[in-house]
């Protein structure tokens, strides 16, 4: 998936060209549904959705959107903010939200460091962040998205008792995202026994980045840090 690294994007914005279908979405749907970060963010984000929801969580870097789709149609109330910057993606993800009617849906096409600082205090009861590049060179490690500024941002946004979720199937990233954030003063990693790490989470649905693991040998690890 996408990353980030300090307030810039790194990586391709567009890979194969849109269908006119999905090129018409961008233009007509995509402007409701991409927060507006030029006004303040509502105090209560549930306001944001066309569907009434409860609570709101958030997926930086969705890829394919599988997971986001899956999660938006398994849980109407919850709002969902999913965050992906490179376009055939959100188109991907867009054309079904449309098709799928999914008010509790809302899409950012653009930095997620932005919409992170935009959000109100203790606003997301949940946030994901599954298999994001893992710049696997040492030299490229800083531009992992998870560092102690982002994790900053991730603890002002997630209320406490919440849950934030990293998979990756990378092992250094693994290695790299359990240490970082078991020492943010803000986390706790919630795993009591192997399994809560080494199986996904209930109802979990796959991705396609996790199935190019599988069919090369890697296996996913899921991690589950609480917010204090």
């Amino acid at each position: 998936m996408t990353d980030y690294y300090d307030g810039s994007f790194y990586g391709r914005r567009m890979g194969k060209p849109l269908t006119p279908r999905q090129r018409l979405l961008m233009d007509s749907d995509m402007p409701r549904l991409r927060p507006d970060l030029g006004q303040p963010a509502p105090a209560d984000l549930t306001a944001m959705f066309d569907a009434p929801v409860e609570e709101v969580w958030l997926e930086v870097g969705f890829g394919g959107g599988e997971h986001l789709i899956h999660r938006a149609v398994e849980n109407p109330q919850v709002g969902f903010i999913g965050v992906e910057p490179f376009v055939t993606s959100m188109a991907k993800a867009l054309t079904e939200v449309v098709d799928r009617g999914l008010g509790n849906v809302r899409l950012y096409d653009d930095d997620a460091i932005k919409l992170l600082d935009w959000l109100p205090e203790a606003s997301l009861s949940r946030a994901y962040q599954l298999y994001p590049d893992p710049w696997p060179k040492k030299r490229h490690w800083k531009r992992r998205f998870i560092n102690p500024q982002n994790l900053d941002r991730y603890a002002r946004a997630l209320k406490p008792g919440s849950d934030f979720r990293f998979a990756s199937d990378i092992d250094t990233y693994v290695d790299w995202a359990l240490r970082h954030i078991r020492d943010h003063e803000a986390f706790d990693w919630a795993a009591e026994t192997a399994d809560d790490w080494r199986l996904p989470w209930p109802t979990w649905p796959g991705t396609r980045y996790e199935a190019k693991a599988f069919r090369e040998g890697r296996n996913p690890r899921y991690l589950t840090f609480r917010r204090r």
